[in-house]
């Protein structure tokens, strides 16, 4: 006569907890901002500067290169040494380097500041995750909170232009970088006292060639589908991901061997945990790219300030934090499969809005559009994320949560590459240069709308505003081929999220012929996986 082990319902978090997750929110919502702030910026510390054109790309760039390189390392490093301590130790350097590029006399000084502030920023968002999965023991509750912690940073994304230009209208453009000095302040005086510490006793070292082999494979992969989306499918960028992926590879050899790996490439045999990843990638891919767009449009079509073109964003930044705010209570009663890939199918509908929009006079079909796809996108990025993380089992917290942050930065890097490639060669395809121009000034115009917006504000009456019609009627024609493209990524993202997460049910039960999930799991309530217990 077999016995089961009666389960204990997981404590339930209480006001220390939801002070713990405000002060976590924090950080999220500063490296949501400080993505976008830097691009309004830019002039600004050119004109005092004065850097290269080299130096301006590593200005831009440098950030996300380190960021995205070191999420895996830093992810694991929380996990062996404790995630409390090494956000602190993050905010730490992040508010030291924050100082520094303030306050920047050369664009080397800059370059260096912004290269720690990656490195650091690469501490925060896997030590956030992580700590929100052992405060939020309850599904339930940790679904809200991974819900809000999402919001904050879509809603981050949105707010960069407008805070930013409102620092610039009145600072120096130092002022964008002082943000984060008040934030970290905050965090490092609030985390001892609402924070748990968590690490794994039995972590064991860090693997430093395994460090080196993530670097190698992840740096070359962003490096080359940035230079993509820059420069257009040139040899360098293309062996560049080659050669990550050959390390890649390395990599994932290695960690099989290593009793301790950098990463737990067993938790890619769990269904659900890699059909998430995939999920989170592709929508970020169609996001990236389509953001890339739309903010063009907005500034070089219709002819608004950054700031402005940052307000016209609030709106779909408000849609997709309403949405992730309401996908743990929609996930009570539906699938997950069918909540994010019923989400996903919206944010088709709002691609497809989007390939309607013309030249002129459309605007406000360009907002609805880009409001109903960023509807859509919410709960993948509540319920995806929560998934990623709640798969792992305690002790890998941190380095499932860097694997979730790593797959969206390729799915950005990887939207703006392949779409922006696309806009750039469909805008290049069908713009009608008008007669009168000289040769260079063709050129310019032929290479992009930014050249071509210059070129019509150097020439005089009838001429340049022919230019500046033909520029316009072409890159909005390479928006809604783009637009389309989107739509049909998304859906076919909606499809696989309603067959890969058919299994992971708001019913506490699992859907499908085969029974329980892969990996012996069992599903919650509100449709997260965790190791099956007591059988």
């Amino acid at each position: 006569m077999s016995s089961t082990v009666p389960k204990v319902a997981p404590p339930k978090a209480g006001a220390r907890e939801w002070a713990g997750l405000a002060v976590l929110a924090l950080p999220t919502l500063l490296l949501a901002l400080d993505q976008s702030v830097l691009f309004l910026a830019l002039p600004h510390l050119a004109e005092s500067l004065n850097p290269t054109g080299t130096q301006t790309l590593w200005i831009m760039d440098v950030y996300g290169f380190l960021c995205a390189g070191f999420l895996v390392t830093m992810g694991t490093l929380g996990d062996r040494i404790g995630r409390r301590k090494l956000l602190m130790i993050g905010a730490s350097v992040v508010g030291v380097a924050s100082l520094l590029a303030a306050f920047s006399t050369s664009a080397e000084m800059l370059i260096v500041t912004r290269a720690l502030l990656g490195v650091a920023a690469a501490t925060l968002m896997p030590s956030t995750l992580a700590l929100i999965s052992n405060m939020f023991q309850d599904a339930r509750q940790r679904g809200r909170a991974i819900a809000v912690w999402a919001s904050c940073f879509m809603g981050g994304t949105a707010l960069g232009p407008v805070a930013g230009g409102v620092l610039l209208e009145y600072w120096w453009w130092g002022s964008v970088f002082l943000l984060g000095v008040p934030v970290m302040l905050i965090l490092l005086v609030s985390a001892p006292f609402v924070l748990p510490e968590y690490r794994d006793p039995n972590g064991g070292r860090i693997d430093l060639i395994s460090v080196a082999l993530s670097l190698a494979a992840i740096l070359p992969v962003i490096y080359g589908l940035k230079e993509i989306a820059r420069e257009g499918w040139e040899p360098a960028p293309v062996l560049a991901i080659v050669a990550g992926l050959v390390f890649g590879a390395l990599f994932a050899r290695r960690q099989r061997t290593l009793e301790h790996p950098l990463m737990d490439l067993s938790l890619f045999k769990r269904g659900a945990f890699t059909a998430s990843l995939l999920i989170l990638m592709f929508a970020m891919a169609a996001m990236g790219g389509s953001y890339l767009f739309i903010t063009g449009y907005l500034q070089m079509v219709e002819g608004l300030s950054p700031v402005e073109a940052g307000l016209w964003m609030v709106p779909s930044a408000i849609a997709s934090i309403v949405a992730a705010t309401l996908a743990p209570t929609l996930v009570k009663r539906l699938p997950m499969g069918v909540v994010i890939g019923g989400g996903l199918g919206v944010t088709t509908i709002g691609y497809l809005l989007l390939a309607f929009v013309d030249p002129v006079g459309g605007l406000p079909l360009l907002v609805a559009g880009f409001v109903v796809a960023f509807l859509g996108t919410g709960p993948i990025g509540a319920l995806g994320t929560n998934l990623v993380v709640s798969s792992a089992p305690p002790e890998k917290g941190g380095s499932a949560a860097s694997v979730s942050e790593t797959s969206g930065q390729f799915g950005v890097a990887f939207g703006l590459a392949a779409l922006g490639s696309l806009g750039g060669a469909l805008y290049q395809s069908r713009i009608a240069v008008p007669d009168g121009l000289s040769g260079d000034a063709a050129d310019t115009v032929r290479a992009g709308i930014e050249g071509a917006v210059a070129e019509a504000d150097k020439l005089q009456g009838a001429l340049g505003d022919q230019v500046l019609t033909a520029a316009r009627e072409a890159y909005t024609s390479g928006l809604n081929t783009v637009a389309v493209v989107c739509a049909a990524l998304a859906a076919v993202t909606a499809i696989l999220a309603m067959t890969a997460l058919r299994k992971v049910g708001g019913d506490g039960g699992a859907h499908g012929a085969h029974g329980a999930p892969e990996g012996g799991e069992e599903v919650t309530a509100e449709g997260t996986l965790q190791p099956a217990q007591g059988r």
